[in-house]
């Protein structure tokens, strides 16, 4: 099940959390950094308490949820929602600015990174190697080195801050099956993809009509 709305996350929760009561949502999102990025509809720069307001609306409502950020959003995010996460992992990738890498918290749900495979980094070991050999792999880790889209991949659209595909399908493919994936800052879609390729259903908000597009053309066409 793909379910995309074009509009303003703020009104629609509510109604996509009353629709879906019956279901275990989740709700997962890179959402807005707030540093001044130039997204066509969305003014990336609000005043600080007014983002922390803005978000406490989207996300304090009961259910479990993701966010990916950089780490001292993160902090200021949890504090001001009085949450602690259950765990956190890292994005790390390569760029020419000063920071280089994401984290991502999961609150009131536990990721369960047996259910995501990746091959063994500690490839002197001789113990991995012999697993590797015999065509094993490991559970997934809580670093990811991913590069970014920007500049350097083919998935890239016209969205100002896409997500790689590879970092969504580790966040959401750790998290129980049978879950209903909620991100109410869809952007260009990659959330909805990785949900599409692992089999779990999807409601992606996003308030940018073109971005909004962009998400429904690779629903449609299950393009990463």
């Amino acid at each position: 099940m793909m379910e995309l709305i074009c509009g303003d996350c703020l009104k629609h929760l509510d109604e996509v959390q009353s629709k879906y009561s019956d279901r275990d949502i989740i709700l997962v999102s890179d959402v807005p950094f707030n540093i001044g990025y130039g997204y066509a509809t969305y003014k990336d720069r609000l005043p600080q308490d007014e983002y922390l307001r803005m978000l406490q609306v989207v996300f304090d409502r009961g259910v479990p949820f993701v966010i990916i950020h950089y780490p001292e959003s993160l902090y200021a995010i949890a504090s001001f929602l009085n949450k602690t996460p259950t765990r956190v992992c890292s994005w790390v990738y390569n760029s020419n600015t000063g920071r280089q890498h994401r984290d991502v918290a999961f609150f009131d749900v536990k990721p369960n990174f047996g259910q995501v495979s990746q091959p063994y980094k500690n490839l002197n070991d001789k113990r991995i190697i012999k697993r590797i050999k015999e065509g094993k792999t490991c559970k997934l880790y809580d670093w990811w080195n991913v590069n970014q889209v920007k500049n350097v991949s083919k998935e890239k659209t016209a969205h100002p801050c896409q997500m790689p595909l590879e970092v969504m399908k580790n966040i959401v493919g750790v998290l129980p099956k049978g879950s209903l994936i909620v991100d109410p800052f869809m952007g260009s879609g990659t959330t909805g993809v990785a949900c599409k390729e692992l089999g779990y259903d999807f409601v992606g908000i996003e308030i940018d009509e073109s971005y909004f597009k962009i998400a429904e053309g690779r629903m449609k066409d299950g393009t990463g």
